[in-house]
């Protein structure tokens, strides 16, 4: 991840230090990238109402997780920016059973540097089913 304010502009450097934030549960920092109008969209319709909330609530479905990601792909001109962040998830369910290989797509809007939503797929219900 670049620290470096010529990098700021750049969808793929925001949606990285975003991520990195909150994996780092920074939520102040990790606010600092998203617009007033925020929107986030999880698994099953899932709408946290804030950066916070869903920190808080992730406790119900894992104890941790992490992105590994792939690839970003990116298509951005007059200000906006859509992309998608593609891989795996992994890390533990609550019960302190490790997971890993999860797939997962993010799929971010940006708008004058800013995240404006975040729509969230994964296969983690299908992994848990397919574990019991």
């Amino acid at each position: 991840m670049m620290n470096d304010a010529n990098h700021q502009d750049d969808p793929v450097w925001i949606v990285e230090t975003f991520l990195s934030t909150m994996k780092a549960r920074d939520i102040p920092g990790a606010q600092a990238f998203v617009s007033d109008d925020f929107e986030m969209v999880f698994p099953g319709g899932r709408r946290p109402q804030s950066l916070a909330s869903l920190a808080h609530n992730s406790g119900n479905r894992y104890r941790h997780v992490t992105k590994a990601i792939e690839g970003f792909d990116v298509a951005s001109g007059d200000g906006r920016a859509s992309m998608y962040c593609y891989r795996a998830l992994y890390g533990e369910w609550p019960d302190g059973r490790a997971f890993e290989g999860i797939r997962y797509i993010d799929r971010f809007t940006l708008v004058d540097g800013k995240i404006t939503s975040q729509r969230v797929w994964n296969d983690s219900a299908e992994r848990r089913i397919s574990e019991t």
